[in-house]
């Protein structure tokens, strides 16, 4: 791709190529040096590649964000991975886009605010930093997330089961999911065993897995040979991990928030696992995917 292109940006390493897409800043392919794609070709059972999740992750109750007494319709995980990004700079080591509030977004989410999304490449790792700045004059309540989908397999014609996670540290904690795409209690047992998590498709029968409070900051997703892809984080507080039915991926997710509890109905400034972003400052994190290729 040349970087003229007004609908997607493409840039390489010698092991490593991305192309992003200026709708929802979208990642939308993420190559080995063998040309190895690790992401989803968003395939009709599930169209999306990566989508980006602001300003909220996951579901409100009755897709209703309430601001001062007054209701608006904000569908889940928000609007940004539908909306057309501005390019800001474009090289041949990554890019940067911006979104920033118009009269729009403001009909269903009633704040000023820019979000930049910047792509930077370098030998085999992908770099992706999320910048929320508030540029209004209330506290800025947001959340912000990476939903990308991974094939499962890397490889064509390996089992599913052959797969597995390796955190960087023990998670012991129980898990919570979600029930009609609100949060449930953070009381189901725990799948993973010491560090590792084994993938069976049937691990998301009951939806996504969803750690709360992850002590890793790392997680590698390989079977015992072959490629692998390792996708770390900073600034992101809980992780998802989720897929569909009848669907060869694997969405590996880090999140600044989450859905609403079931029972929770108030001001949207009150919904728990919101960053509060006071005028004129600005919240980042960051997020890595390194391949390493057969």
């Amino acid at each position: 791709m040349t970087s003229d292109d007004p609908h997607r940006h493409e840039f390489a390493t010698s092991g490593l190529t991305a192309c992003v897409l200026a709708q929802g800043a979208e990642l939308c392919a993420l190559r080995d040096g063998n040309g190895r794609d690790y992401l989803w070709p968003a395939e009709p059972a599930w169209p999306r590649h990566a989508p980006v999740l602001f300003p909220i992750v996951g579901r409100l109750r009755d897709d209703t964000l309430i601001h001062n007494g007054r209701s608006y319709r904000l569908t889940q995980h928000g609007f940004a991975r539908d909306r057309r990004f501005t390019w800001v700079e474009r090289s041949a080591a990554g890019c940067r886009l911006v979104l920033a509030d118009d009269a729009q977004t403001r009909g269903m989410y009633p704040f000023a605010f820019r979000f930049e999304i910047a792509y930077a490449i370098a030998e085999a790792t992908l770099e992706i930093t999320y910048t929320v700045t508030n540029t209004g004059e209330e506290v800025l309540p947001a959340s912000m997330g990476a939903h990308p989908a991974f094939r499962w397999p890397l490889v064509p014609g390996e089992p599913k089961d052959a797969y597995a996670l390796t955190f960087d540290a023990d998670e012991t904690a129980p898990l919570r999911g979600v029930a009609g795409g609100l949060l449930t209690e953070a009381n189901r047992p725990s799948p993973i065993s010491g560090r590792r998590l084994a993938l069976t498709e049937a691990l998301f029968d009951a939806d996504a897995l969803i750690l709360e409070h992850p002590a890793s900051r790392s997680v590698r997703f390989a079977a015992a040979t072959g490629p692998s892809l390792t996708v770390s984080w900073d600034g992101f507080e809980q992780l998802g991990l989720w897929s569909r039915a009848g669907a060869d991926f694997l969405c590996i997710e880090p999140w600044r928030g989450m859905a609403s509890p079931a029972d929770f109905a108030g001001e949207f400034v009150q919904k728990p696992w919101l960053m509060l972003i006071p005028p004129g400052e600005s919240r980042s994190a960051v997020h890595r995917m390194t391949v390493q290729s057969d």
